[in-house]
C-alpha cells in the first residue's frame, strides 16, 4: 500500500522547457547584476569562495566567476553553489511577477487528491530545496506548497545513488516498498527500485514525443500522465 509519493519535478510534474527555456535563460541573464549587487552578501560570498575554489578561479575575479556560472548553466551542471545563486536569482523573478511556474493539469488534480486523501507527499530535485519551494509556491494554481510534506534535493546525494534513496527511506520514516517514486529518467527510477522504493516511469508526449517501451523502460511502469497511476 503506497503510503508516500516521493516526485521528480523537471519533467513530471512540470515541462522540462520551463526549466530550459525559462529559468536557465533568466538566470544566465541575470547572474551579472546580481552577482555584483550581492558579492558582499554573507550567503553569497561563501558560495562564490566555494566556486572559486572548484573552478580555479581567484576569489575577488567577479568577472571571472560570473564566467563560471554562466558555464556551468549552459552545462546544466548539478553543482550545489550554483543552485543556491541560481535560486535567489529565481526568487526575486517569482516575485516581481517575470514568470510563473507551470505544473501539468492532471499532476496538479492528483497532487490535491493524494493530499485529501492522505498520501504523504514529498518532493526530490536536483533544483534546490529553497528553489523547489519557490517554484510550486507560484504556480499558475497558486500556492501548492502546503500539499507537500517534506522536500529533499541532491544534499541527500545523487539521484542516480541507490543511497540517496536509503537516506530519505530513512528521513521519511516509512518502508521503502510503501514508497512510490515518480520521475521521466530512467536511471534514477533504477536506483529507487534498488533502494526497494516502488517506482512510475512519466514518459509525456510533451516532453518525449518518440514514446520509450521495452527495454528503454527497463520494467519500470510507463505513464503518459499522472492521473493514469
Amino acid at each position: 500500500m503506497t503510503q508516500v509519493i516521493l516526485t521528480d519535478i523537471e519533467g513530471t510534474t512540470s515541462s522540462i522547457t520551463f526549466v530550459k527555456d525559462v529559468l536557465f535563460p533568466y538566470a544566465h541573464q541575470a547572474m551579472d547584476p546580481f552577482i555584483r549587487a550581492n558579492a558582499q552578501d554573507p550567503q553569497v560570498r561563501e558560495r562564490l569562495d566555494a566556486v572559486a575554489l572548484e573552478s580555479g578561479v581567484p576569489a575577488d575575479d567577479l568577472t571571472g566567476l560570473i564566467e563560471v556560472l554562466r558555464r556551468w548553466i549552459d552545462e546544466d551542471r548539478k553543482q550545489g553553489d550554483l543552485k543556491a545563486i541560481q535560486g535567489r536569482i529565481w526568487e526575486s523573478g517569482y516575485r516581481q511577477g517575470d514568470f510563473t511556474a507551470p505544473v501539468y493539469d492532471d499532476a496538479l488534480e492528483m497532487l490535491r487528491q493524494w493530499h485529501a486523501e492522505g498520501v504523504a507527499l514529498y518532493v526530490y530535485s536536483s533544483g534546490s530545496v529553497p528553489a523547489q519551494k519557490l517554484l510550486f509556491g507560484h504556480t499558475q494554481a497558486g500556492d501548492l506548497r502546503p500539499l507537500f510534506s517534506g522536500w529533499f534535493d541532491t544534499q541527500v546525494g545523487s539521484k542516480r545513488e541507490v543511497s540517496s534513496y536509503q537516506v530519505i527511506t530513512s528521513a521519511i520514516d516509512v518502508p521503502a516498498n510503501e514508497i512510490l517514486f515518480l520521475s521521466d529518467i530512467v536511471a534514477e527510477l533504477d536506483a529507487a527500485r534498488e533502494a526497494g522504493l516502488d517506482t512510475v516511469l512519466l514518459d509525456r508526449p510533451q516532453d518525449y514525443p518518440t514514446p520509450r517501451t521495452g527495454e528503454q523502460c527497463n520494467g519500470h511502469r510507463r505513464v503518459t500522465a499522472f492521473t493514469e497511476i
